[in-house]
């Protein structure tokens, strides 16, 4: 059986269930009975009422139905908006075919996934395969209706309807298990992992896990309608895996994957072959972090639904990633080895040093969501990854698609944005544990930024091929202006416009973006306005003391040396050129189109050597590492990191008198 891993999770019920719920209709007035017949429930009570009535109308236990809305969706209605798989209101319940029909895709492999000098660029766009037949955990929201008789658009856009029909879901796989209905939540094992939709065991098991131990633990939270609800902690909520006997589900090809226990892991390997005129694809074999450290774990949204991911994945002539996490309730396959390079960030400096994590999900559809079962199963994760190859937790190391910067002046344009600002930093860095929170004064000279997902909504553009606004939805991302007013200009971004032309607010121009959890140097405050460096000027956004969007943190940042006026960036650390043996061309070093000026501070993520993994041939035996002595500083330098030689700047404190 899988170990539950439990994270922090907000401020948690502190009322134990006083004894077993013999059956559903028996519930706690904290869990929010019906209200007394003719009588309505309070407005922020509603959502809590609809849960108590399902439960007594299909005889679930309340918590098992808490719990598992908990983990589809944090109960969150999403405005009757789909998730990323197709999935419908607080219970996820799923109709792929309506949401895929609003899917706006962009391409994934633009430019060079590689970002290898030493190579041809890798333009690989082959044509997205189809579906196919649709698996059963993406159309329960038809069955629902079937078992419920409540129409499929009235559980698509009322969420207490939506949770009838979650909870008729949930009765029919007790029944189909041979399972008394009513008792006590750990009697609902087996449902619950059915009720996941996973194929394989597993995966059902793990999911069942998560939601056990979120009935274990209770939890309280208010959901994006500002509806208010509980589940009372019940510590005699047990896992019984025994009660998958009569499941039928599949047993995983786990192979040699490297995940931890807490999670289900499948092995699809993708191919190392060589084909046509001495190309190959779709990754390197190396021997990590043996020959070259690990430093770096890349987050990317797939920009395609689960199984064009597999297929894609497995194309010779594509790309691949390390491992693929599926929305709907968590699952992860490894497909490349943690010691082999993946061809997923457009930079061969972070390829070779970094494991590249895809997630089922699209940039371009703000109204859809990530489920609660995919953001832990990540964290868990990468919780591990991080302990293994001794990876920080911080935001310059833990990279988003969107913060790898271009190796070249020539390739920034064409890097990649994903996951974009819809992907909820804050709460993922709680899930690994590293929450982000104020370590200083006004004093301590950075700032951490941390808005408030849900009511940060900044508007986009960019969204739908008629280029209407982006539909309201929370984000992680705060806007930059050259003065400390919503009505001046967007900071401009020189390397992505290098014409001067001015920033946008399309959801993939990241000219004139922070996000959660990056650090900068604070640079000036004024009023509710505050400055930080970013890409060589002031960059100003509104932080009022009322609704922060920052909180003030310390740590190191780097300055130009004393007497120089400017300091070059780069996007990569290259090894000076007498590391690289004879009968190699060094790398041309290549500094990007920013200066870091005098005066001008910026937050250090990490200190690192000149580093370059050369590859040039499927014939491994010509393959090396050139490892240099020249010092480099990771930065904050914008959205993206970057790079400066030690030789050029001093370290210093962050803060200020």
């Amino acid at each position: 059986m899988h170990r539950s891993l439990r994270f922090p999770t907000g401020r948690r019920a502190r009322v134990r269930a006083a004894g077993t719920l013999a059956a559903a209709g028996l519930l706690l007035p904290l869990l929010g009975a019906a209200p007394p017949q003719g009588s309505a429930a309070p407005a922020d009570q509603k959502l809590q009422s609809a849960f108590a009535a399902a439960a007594a109308e299909f005889e679930v236990p309340q918590s098992v139905l808490l719990g598992v809305s908990y983990l589809q969706s944090r109960w969150d209605t999403h405005a009757g908006a789909p998730s990323v798989s197709g999935g419908y209101g607080p219970m996820h319940l799923t109709d792929v075919r309506t949401a895929l029909a609003r899917t706006v895709r962009h391409d994934h492999a633009e430019g060079d996934a590689r970002g290898d000098d030493a190579r041809a660029p890798l333009k690989a766009t082959p044509a997205l395969p189809e579906t196919g037949a649709l698996p059963a955990r993406l159309t329960t929201l038809v069955r629902a209706s079937k078992l419920s008789g409540i129409p499929a658009e009235q559980l698509r856009s009322d969420p207490a309807a939506n949770v009838r029909g979650g909870a008729a879901l949930l009765a029919a796989a007790q029944k189909k298990l041979g399972r008394p209905l009513g008792g006590a939540a750990s009697d609902w094992f087996g449902a619950v992992a059915t009720f996941s939709g996973a194929d394989d065991a597993a995966t059902a098991t793990s999911y069942a896990d998560d939601v056990f131990a979120v009935i274990h633990d209770g939890e309280r939270r208010t959901n994006d309608a500002g509806q208010a609800l509980r589940l009372a902690a019940d510590p005699s909520a047990t896992a019984h895996t025994a009660q998958l006997a009569r499941a039928g589900l599949r047993r995983a090809d786990t192979g040699d994957t490297e995940c931890p226990r807490t999670v289900s892991c499948e092995w699809i390997p993708a191919p190392y072959e060589e084909f046509g005129d001495g190309d190959y694809g779709n990754h390197d074999l190396a021997d990590r972090p043996k020959d070259q450290s690990i430093d770096y774990i890349v987050i990317h949204d797939t920009e395609a639904t689960w199984e064009q991911t597999l297929k894609l994945v497995q194309d010779k002539t594509y790309l691949a990633w390390h491992y693929s996490l599926r929305s709907t309730d968590g699952h992860i396959v490894q497909s490349i080895k943690s010691k082999d390079v993946g061809w997923h960030a457009g930079n061969w400096y972070t390829n070779a040093k970094s494991i590249g994590l895809e997630h089922e999900g699209f940039l371009a559809q703000p109204d859809s969501w990530y489920t609660e079962a995919m953001y832990r199963s990540s964290a868990r994760l990468v919780r591990y990854l991080s302990k293994r190859y001794d990876i920080p937790l911080d935001r310059q190391h833990i990279l988003g698609h969107d913060t790898v910067p271009g190796p070249t002046t020539a390739t920034i344009p064409q890097m990649h944005t994903d996951p974009g600002p819809y992907w909820d930093w804050s709460h993922y860095f709680a899930l690994l544990g590293k929450p982000f929170h104020p370590t200083a004064g006004k004093k301590g000279g950075l700032v951490t930024i941390d808005p408030r997902f849900a009511e940060n909504r900044p508007q986009y553009t960019g969204c739908t091929e008629a280029g209407e606004p982006c539909a309201a939805h929370g984000s992680s991302a705060v806007r930059l202006y050259t003065a400390p007013s919503e009505d001046a200009p967007l900071v401009k971004d020189v390397g992505l416009r290098p014409g001067g032309e001015d920033s946008t607010i399309d959801v993939n121009d990241m000219a004139s973006r922070v996000s959660a959890g990056q650090q900068y140097a604070v640079a000036e405050r004024r009023g509710d306005w505050t400055a930080v460096w970013y890409l060589g000027q002031k960059a100003w956004f509104h932080n009022p003391a009322r609704h922060p969007v920052a909180v003030n943190a310390k740590g190191l940042v780097v300055t130009a040396k004393d007497g120089a006026a400017d300091v070059p960036v780069y996007g990569r650390a290259y090894p000076e050129k007498e590391a690289y043996p004879a009968g190699m061309t060094p790398q041309a070093i290549s500094p990007l189109p920013y200066k870091l000026l005098s005066g001008q501070r910026y937050a250090v993520g990490g200190r690192t050597t000149g580093e370059y993994f050369y590859s040039p041939t499927f014939d491994t035996s010509t393959h090396r590492v050139v490892r240099g002595k020249d010092v480099y500083y990771e930065i904050q330098f914008g959205h993206r990191v970057a790079y400066v030689r030690a030789a050029d700047v001093k370290v210093v404190p962050s803060t200020v008198s």
